[in-house]
């Protein structure tokens, strides 16, 4: 077998795991993953948590000890969460360690339904950041309006954070602009800047599922040429706006006081359409400095069957601008799909919670002590 995945963290891309749970962590698996699938990094979203906690592996003892002490729902749902991101984090310590704090991190997201309360958002991050404990954790959250001065706040405190749902180039820059922000807020306060970390997961296989979907609407040749090009596209152009804004004045102020780049993620890499080859969004979007969280199916993938060929990114832009403007001149709003995709990531998540609510509620009922 051909390593693949070597290849590809030799290129600088970091492998992060999209997935996490509880068995995960106690069989060892997510172990024997960093030991032998060069895995350095594990993110987590309501959706994650929902389905494992869901399937229920190892969660019976803390729900029944929820159960006696009578919590609420959203306190059981934040004990057991942070518990995993916790013993996750201290798996993946040795990682951090030796990579002087850039890898070996574990993503935990705000509760969705804050994802619109600049606010909330913080406090929420700050608890988390306080429940989890360890400082290889980034608080996940949204790159919603609401979002981006809560990543500037949270930033300025000092707290890492992996910033979720990007789908549009010019949010994509507002992102990095509220992350350069929080860095000044946090040196004009006196912090160690080299201890802040962060991430920008910019979301890419949705943005094809949408648009070909559209592209299939106009039903031309043109069209159909078109068709799974427009998420690659959207990522390399994003990766030429994280060159300039890392390139530019004011980031070599920052950069002089020992802060860290933030680094482009690639989230939602695991290929929906069967059309395509199924490591199309590891193989593509090969570029320095960058992480790429992949669900397991897209990491077994590619370590079996990925084409690591070399840096996949730079030098693309002009092709990929071409092709956002071919697509644009067949009336499909870019605009309009970026916006809808967000929409419907805030809400994917926050359906995936109440589901957890639900589910997690139902099972405190059932475990309840008998009175008496």
């Amino acid at each position: 077998m051909t390593d693949a995945l070597k290849r590809l963290s030799d290129e600088g891309v970091a492998i992060w795991l999209d997935d996490l749970s509880r068995k995960r962590i106690t069989s060892g698996n997510l172990a024997e993953l960093i030991d032998q699938q060069h895995v350095v990094g594990v993110t987590t979203n309501p959706s994650i948590f929902q389905k494992a906690i869901s399937a229920g592996d190892g969660y019976q003892q803390q729900l029944a000890d929820l159960a006696a002490r009578k919590v609420t729902v959203d306190e059981a749902i934040r004990m057991i969460t942070t518990a995993d991101v916790r013993d996750a984090a201290d798996v993946l310590r040795p990682v951090f360690d030796a990579t002087g704090g850039q890898d070996g991190r574990v993503s935990i997201e705000v509760d969705p339904r804050l994802a619109h309360n600049t606010g909330a958002t913080v406090a929420e991050a700050k608890q988390l950041a306080w429940l989890v404990d360890r400082p290889n954790t980034l608080i996940k959250i949204p790159a919603t309006k609401a979002g981006l001065p809560a990543i500037t706040e949270v930033i300025g405190l000092g707290i890492s954070v992996n910033v979720t749902l990007i789908f549009s180039l010019e949010r994509y820059r507002e992102v990095m602009d509220a992350y350069l922000a929080g860095l000044e807020k946090a040196k004009a306060a006196g912090l160690d800047l080299s201890l802040i970390r962060s991430v920008a997961s910019f979301f890419v296989s949705r943005v094809d599922s949408e648009i070909d979907k559209r592209l299939d609407k106009v039903g031309t040749d043109e069209a159909k040429s078109l068709k799974g090009k427009a998420a690659l596209a959207n990522a390399r152009l994003a990766y030429q706006a994280y060159e300039e804004v890392f390139s530019s004045d004011r980031w070599a102020v920052l950069d002089k006081a020992g802060a860290n780049k933030q680094r482009p993620l690639w989230a939602s890499t695991g290929v929906k359409d069967p059309a395509y080859k199924d490591t199309l969004y590891v193989d593509d979007l090969v570029a320095p400095g960058t992480v790429n969280t992949m669900p397991e199916a897209t990491l077994e993938a590619t370590a079996d069957h990925g084409q690591i060929t070399g840096d996949t990114v730079r030098g693309t832009y002009d092709e990929a601008k071409a092709d956002l403007d071919a697509i644009a001149r067949l009336g499909i709003s870019y605009d309009d799909v970026v916006q809808l995709l967000e929409d419907e990531g805030v809400e994917k998540f926050e359906a995936s919670w109440n589901d957890l609510l639900k589910s997690t509620e139902a099972e405190l009922k059932r475990l309840a002590p008998s009175e008496g």
